[in-house]
């Protein structure tokens, strides 16, 4: 069967209808047709592009902020929680880190056209692996207009064509950011179709997307739990899987009180609807004045505690009154919000046995003073990102120099951890021979 056979029988036995399924493929064609001059487009090209989109997002601060704003009113007449509105609110100062995002890619080197490795083979052959682009990266998201640009400008950088569906919560934002980004590789000689949105047609266009096998290469679901579950379970594209991040933060019994306190506030108030927020917190028993104060700190800055009765125990009256007592559920809770699910538990041993149970594999810290806690930490808890002695908060591309990020994988296989311009590549073999054939 072909590959547009393919995509028809998958899209009408999902229900799509056809003219939303024709304009998907229509969009995939175009987006790889386009990649052809990108993909092995000079890194001052792709850098200047760069550089021109940042500008422009500043100077069109005005009209992104006005579309956004008509976001978040439609967000918060149907209901939208405070932690989306947060993901989806906009101002100017978030608009500069848009665009200081997009400086920060110009800096970085170009992967595409790297050597992995290379050698002479003893037949004379010489090999070489190199890094390429992925192709056509298609990317679903939710209320996230900042993605936008992050996966435009990485995918760019990467030499890759990108098809973005961005939800509804943020349709007019991203409406509008997507035209900036299109304009701006335009005025740059590049097709424009290297960067498209799909939000026009909705969860039909999304699930449209998921069949696109064969024009589509990869896909790269970032939100929570049910979207991302949605895509690894439907699609028929290869999908790299980001991460729902519920992040624990394990205080032990050597803590310095005054690092717990401002690492915890740090990882759990910082910016709460993010997926590097921590939200379980375990306490050593031991660490009782490093416990106290932590939670004591916790509840001023106005997050609810769900609580066993040791930890209760720790919190000022009118605390403990409030709190609730933890259960299994609090335990696999990503909160997003000003919440924290807390547990004291007797040992190291014991702390990373309930982050096993319960991690989903993005994202665990540990404040110590124990040298050889903090490397059996290290070495025993199989996350995307580990930490000792500072807040989860660090799990982000940006903060670790690659510019932005698409997402935090917490698969496996080809990209784990924050993905930036590497992990938007693949690689291909060549060989260069004097006319040898295989005996």
């Amino acid at each position: 069967m072909s590959t547009t056979a393919e995509n028809t029988a998958a899209s009408s036995a999902s229900g799509v209808p056809a003219e939303v399924r024709d304009a998907i493929l229509t969009v995939s064609e175009r987006a790889r047709k386009a990649r052809g001059e990108l993909a092995t487009a000079r890194r001052s090209r792709k850098d200047e592009t760069l550089q021109g989109m940042a500008d422009a997002l500043v100077e069109n601060a005005p009209a992104i902020l006005s579309a956004n704003r008509q976001d978040v009113e439609e967000g918060r007449a149907k209901g939208t929680s405070e932690a989306m509105l947060d993901r989806l609110r906009l101002d100017e100062q978030r608009i500069g880190a848009l665009a200081a995002a997009l400086q920060e890619l110009v800096a970085l080197p170009d992967p595409v056209g790297n050597v992995v490795r290379g050698r002479d083979l003893p037949n004379g052959l010489h090999m070489t692996q190199l890094r390429v682009p992925l192709g056509v990266v298609g990317a679903i998201y939710e209320a996230r207009p900042n993605v936008t640009v992050d996966i435009a400008g990485l995918a760019l950088k990467s030499g890759n064509a990108v098809i973005l569906r961005g939800g509804s919560a943020a349709r007019h934002t991203n409406t509008v950011l997507i035209q900036i980004l299109r304009e701006q590789a335009l005025a740059h000689g590049f097709d424009a179709d290297i960067i498209q949105g799909i939000d026009e047609h909705g969860r039909d266009g999304a699930t449209a997307l998921m069949s696109t096998r064969g024009s589509v290469d990869v896909l790269v679901p970032r939100g929570g739990r049910e979207l991302i579950q949605s895509v690894v379970t439907n699609a028929q594209v290869p999908v790299i899987e980001t991460g729902e991040g519920n992040v624990h933060l394990f205080i032990d019994a050597s803590a310095p009180v005054r690092m717990a306190v401002d690492i915890a506030l740090n990882a759990k108030t910082q910016r709460v609807s993010v997926c590097n927020s921590a939200e379980t917190l375990l306490i050593h028993a031991e660490a009782e004045e490093a416990g106290r104060e932590v939670l004591r700190a916790l509840s001023r800055a106005g997050v609810f505690l769900h609580v066993d009765e040791r930890a209760r125990g720790w919190l000022s009256a009118a605390a403990a009154d409030s709190a609730q007592t933890a259960t299994d559920e609090d335990w696999g809770t990503e909160y997003l919000a000003l919440e924290m699910a807390v547990k004291t538990v007797g040992s190291l041993d014991e702390a990373m046995d309930h982050i096993r149970r319960w991690s989903t594999g993005h994202t665990e810290a540990i404040v110590t003073n124990d040298l050889a806690n903090a490397d059996r930490f290290v070495a025993e808890i199989d996350s995307a990102a580990v930490i000792v002695n500072a807040s989860t908060r660090f799990t982000d591309g940006g903060q670790l120099g690659l510019g932005a990020e698409v997402g935090i994988s917490t698969q496996k296989m080809h990209a784990r951890g924050p993905m930036g311009l590497e992990e938007l590549t693949t690689t291909k073999w060549v060989l260069r021979g004097q006319g040898q054939i295989r005996p």
